[in-house]
């Protein structure tokens, strides 16, 4: 008999479902999901506006890291999954992006991968900051998702050791005497002066801290030259107090590189003179030796008009006179020499940047600039600028020294694309034959006989008209454009025979 059941007393059972552990379409999930990734557009909108420019100090790039951990170690709880890191970055980072979008420099806006230049400040100015971001952002997750311990005590080492590095101090090795002892009251320091309201660093170094103080100018715009001038200045600082400074966008003081509209000409040399003041006054002196580098020969020179009574002499190394004419000339030298050795490589590169003054900014310079070495005739530098060179364990940037900070290191390249593609094209028209055919000051040219013919002959011209009540072309055969450091045995006895003589009546 077929059997019957009675719907009266059949009991209501609970429906049952499987345990879902997707963690994107479980509908009991939209609501923390979407306050994590609410709270990652936040920071990262944050983070867009306060620090446009990403981690520019210690202190920036560790509170990347601890939002980086925070970040995943939410996310981690909510998703129970590691990869809620990936939805997080790009949120974050997509905040970042927006919040930023009206910083037009190189390494913040452009994403060039058509040349090595491109991907270099893609990595600066976006991977470094990515790292500091997401290791952390790893860790974070790992922790909240109650992951392995193996692996999670793996990238918590890792991490560690990122916030050590970033975290090193900076420092400049002491003054040491020919035996290699520190010389006994010298001075080696990186000071932070606030120059315009915006902190810079200088160094200072001096065997006696009573000597008269020479206050260097690095080339560029952009370049900071903190280490590589310690090391190559050496016999200077038995003779002078020798200083110097990261400019506004360079290396340490490339936050100050923000408002891009305040980094005019006119304040790099507002700056110099408020760093002379701060140097009269801390050192008690009524004026300053002035040598300038490359362009800080222009910041040189502009300041000495300015104000003449804060200085003793001016010495101009590499010395430029127009941008614009420079930049010409050695454009014009390098189609003749393609078309003179049918340098095809040569030829296909003056094609594609044209004339300039150059549009494509700072991607065009970069490119000319590693043609240059086609000519430069051969020419040997002084044995001691080899032997400190050497002896220094530095790049070409100087970035291995200690006078930076991690973050420092990567700001030292960035200032050379960012501080450049801002300050360019504001030197185009400037000519100091025309703008300053006087100095009130003594003048000293340091001329390298190997200079390219683009500047060593219109700094001979601006020399040759230059009114000053005394002037001295200093030449030598083995250098080329950065006299000063090439021939720095022979720059410190110019220094003692003739330019302290100067100050010895103060």
């Amino acid at each position: 008999m077929a059997s019957t059941i009675n719907p009266s007393r059949v009991e209501e059972q609970p429906t049952r479902h499987e345990p879902h552990h997707g963690v994107w379409t479980d509908a009991r999930r939209w609501g923390p999901w979407a306050g994590i990734l609410a709270m990652a557009a936040v920071a990262g909108m944050i983070t867009g506006h306060v620090a446009p420019l990403g981690p520019v100090t210690t202190a920036g790039a560790l509170v990347v890291m601890a939002t980086g951990a925070v970040l995943g170690l939410v996310g981690g709880r909510v998703a129970r999954s590691v990869w809620v890191v990936i939805p997080l970055a790009l949120v974050n980072v997509a905040a970042v992006e927006i919040a930023r979008s009206d910083v037009l420099l190189p390494t913040t806006h452009d994403v060039r991968i058509d040349s090595m230049w491109g991907w270099l400040a893609l990595v600066l100015g976006r991977g470094v900051p990515a790292l500091l971001l997401m290791l952390p952002m790893v860790l974070g997750a790992r922790v909240g998702a109650r992951r392995r311990r193996a692996g999670t005590l793996v990238v918590g080492a890792l991490t560690l050791g990122l916030a050590v590095v970033v975290a090193l101090p900076a420092g400049t090795p002491p003054v040491r005497d020919a035996d290699g002892d520190v010389v006994p009251g010298s001075i080696a320091s990186l000071d932070t002066v606030l120059l315009g309201g915006d902190p810079h660093t200088v160094m200072v170094r001096a065997a006696d801290p009573d000597a008269p103080v020479l206050l260097y100018l690095s080339g560029g715009p952009g370049q900071s030259d903190l280490a590589l001038a310690r090391a190559l200045s050496e016999p200077w600082v038995d003779d002078v107090v020798f200083a110097t400074f990261d400019q506004r966008g360079n290396g340490t003081s490339y936050a100050a590189l923000l408002p891009t509209e305040e980094a005019t000409l006119d304040r790099a040399v507002t700056d110099v003179i408020e760093l002379t003041t701060y140097l009269r006054a801390r050192f008690g002196e009524d004026k300053v030796i002035l040598m300038g580098e490359s362009w800080g020969t222009i910041l040189g020179v502009l300041a000495v008009e300015r104000r003449p009574d804060l200085f003793h002499a001016y010495l101009g190394s590499g010395q430029m006179v127009d941008v614009t004419e420079t930049d010409r000339r050695i454009y014009r030298d390098l189609v003749a020499y393609a078309d003179r050795t049918d340098d095809h490589a040569v030829a296909a590169l003056t094609e594609r940047i044209g004339e300039p003054p150059y549009a494509d900014l700072p991607w065009a310079n970069a490119d000319v600039m590693l043609a240059y070495e086609h000519l430069y005739g051969p020419y040997t530098p002084s044995q001691g600028y080899r032997d400190r060179g050497a002896a220094s364990g530095l790049d070409a940037f100087g970035i291995r020294g200690p006078e930076y900070r991690f973050v420092d290191k990567v700001d030292v390249l960035r200032g050379l694309f960012d501080t450049f593609s801002v300050m360019y094209p504001q030197l185009q028209g400037l000519d100091l034959r025309r703008e300053v055919p006087r100095l009130e000051v003594p003048v000293f040219l340091l001329d390298g006989a190997a200079e390219l013919d683009g500047r060593r002959d219109l700094a001979l011209e601006w020399f040759a008209t230059l009114d000053a009540p005394t002037k001295r072309l200093v030449t030598f055969e083995g250098a080329a454009h950065a006299v000063a450091f090439e021939q720095a045995d022979a720059v410190d006895r110019l220094l003692a025979d003739e330019v302290l003589p100067l100050v010895g009546e103060r």
